[in-house]
């Protein structure tokens, strides 16, 4: 089992990559949440991988941190969710938004999610609930209450990325009311 590759980035094709390790190409199948903070070409690289292999194939998918790669092997245990439908919930929400959606019992975010539908939106929330533990990235972009998760909402319906937002986020006060929260966030951001 390959568990890292540590080498120089040689391609970037979404959501494929290729990492050259000592003259090896390694194809690698990564989220967008990773994809979108690697280096430039050329430039040394380190994924933490999880391979599958199957009759067919053997795959390699890849990820910048433990919490991500943790997340996507939680999520294939489910059943009917592959690793194709895992990296795009992984695509499409970072690992302390679905902890959150999960602890929050938020199907409506997870449906967000392109080939999540309501039923598989239902059973991840039922399946993930109490496995996704603070320590796989909750706290650092976690909300505190309603009014942050309102601000930060309103921030992504924005444009904002959510790593943007909960940047902004940290730098208000506690108790900031959500309309006065937007304003403050938007001029740190700007």
């Amino acid at each position: 089992m390959i568990g890292r590759l540590s080498g120089q980035l040689a391609e970037k094709t979404p959501p494929h990559v290729l990492v050259d390790v000592h003259g090896v190409g390694y194809e690698v199948d990564v989220p967008m949440s990773t994809f979108f903070n690697l280096p430039g070409l050329g430039e040394p690289v380190v994924l933490l991988t999880h391979t599958v292999v199957r009759e067919d194939a053997h795959l390699l998918y890849g990820f910048l941190s433990a919490e991500e790669r943790a997340t996507f092997r939680e999520l294939i245990k489910i059943s009917g969710i592959g690793p194709r439908t895992a990296l795009a919930i992984l695509s499409g929400l970072s690992v302390a938004d679905l902890a959150a959606a999960v602890s929050r019992q938020e199907s409506g975010r997870l449906q967000k999610v392109p080939g999540i539908g309501k039923k598989t939106a239902e059973r991840l929330l039922l399946e993930l609930k109490g496995k996704l533990a603070p320590d796989l990235g909750l706290p650092a972009a976690s909300v505190a209450n309603d009014a942050q998760a309102d601000i930060v909402q309103a921030l992504v319906a924005l444009g904002y990325s959510e790593k943007d937002a909960a940047g902004a986020l940290k730098k208000l006060p506690a108790d900031v009311g959500v309309s006065e929260g937007i304003k403050l966030a938007l001029k740190a951001l700007g």
